[in-house]
């Protein structure tokens, strides 16, 4: 390692005792909570590191590959994060198209982590950001409000604020980024619960209404990607949602589908499935793959929503995800 790139990284990546449940101020459900959390931003940074000292993407993917497979996803996520930032100093390096070329499989974990690029670089810059999927181009703004609910979390989780409006993409239905914000926020609020289903019920149901199936769905993709809860506390999970327990279902099929794309569904994506989609990560991944088929062009509604739509009502007509009294 050059004397370049150790300074490259000592300055691009964050410390990593900002990511600790003490230092976030989250919820402390117990131990083996905290570990699993803590370690997943560890591994973020990991992955952030390894793409900031790399001189191209494929010298830092066996760094990020050596991650465990309960976590490398997150470490994904963090390297796409710091070759966005990298792609948007000046010069003309293309460091995410190379690494999306040659990581397909964990695209959508990629596009999340250019959103948490977007987080920290101006807007005169996010023109720079590379996410060249129309339809997968709004995890980037599920990433970016993640980023904010994790880092500003009294703003965006206690208080509640939200964008008015939000200028990012330039040609998409701008209307909808808000929601794409929201959907990461709500994600994020499964680590500021901590795995903790009563807190996340809690966090989520303070949310306006307007805003709440957005937010469920967001959690449900953490609670099936990131892990952290028991068999009996998915099932109190899925009873409380109530109404939104489709938009639970949605984004847990979400996670399902990243996990399986990117070969590594573990055990706890499996009773996550299970219990919130009443069937496995295969049988899941497939509503999403079905519901991708013939999706129209963005119009008021971007394909992106009308996907998730259609999952949700995949979910919601579903005797495996509604309660005994509504079957």
């Amino acid at each position: 390692m050059s004397s370049l790139t150790r300074l490259r990284r000592r300055i691009l990546t964050p410390d990593v005792g900002q990511t600790t449940i003490s230092t976030r101020g989250f919820h402390l459900k117990d131990e083996q909570a905290r570990e699993r959390l803590e370690t997943v931003g560890r591994s973020f940074l990991h992955g952030f590191g390894a793409a900031a000292e790399a001189n191209s993407p494929p010298e830092a993917a066996p760094s990020v590959e050596a991650t465990p497979a309960a976590y490398r996803g997150f470490a994904y996520e963090g390297a796409a994060m710091a070759f966005a930032i990298r792609d948007a100093l000046p010069g003309r390096p293309r460091h995410v198209a190379r690494f999306l070329a040659d990581h397909d499989e964990h695209v959508y974990m990629a596009y999340v982590g250019v959103g948490w690029a977007m987080a920290r670089l101006p807007r005169l810059l996010w023109h720079r950001l590379y996410a060249p999927d129309p339809l997968l181009r709004w995890l980037v703004l599920d990433g970016y409000g993640f980023h904010e609910a994790y880092f500003r979390t009294d703003r965006y989780v206690r208080q509640r604020r939200r964008p008015s409006t939000f200028a990012w993409p330039a040609d998409g239905p701008r209307d909808y980024s808000v929601r794409a914000i929201d959907q990461g926020i709500g994600r994020a609020c499964w680590f500021v619960a901590g795995t903790d289903p009563e807190q996340l019920v809690r966090l989520l149901d303070a949310f306006p209404a307007d805003r709440r199936r957005d937010l469920y769905a967001g959690a449900g993709l953490a609670v099936c990607y990131a892990g952290g809860a028991s068999e009996r506390e998915l099932n109190w999970l899925a009873e409380c949602a109530g109404t939104y327990r489709p938009d639970l279902a949605q984004g847990a099929s979400f996670g399902a589908a990243a996990r399986q794309r990117a070969g590594l569904v573990l055990p706890h994506n499996e009773l996550a499935t299970r219990v919130l989609c009443g069937m496995t990560v295969s049988d899941a991944t497939r509503v999403t793959d079905e519901a991708r088929v013939g999706l129209p062009p963005d119009d008021v509604l971007p394909a992106y929503e009308v996907w998730r739509q259609r999952i949700r009502n995949a979910f919601d007509t579903s005797p495996a995800t509604r309660k005994p009294s509504e079957q």
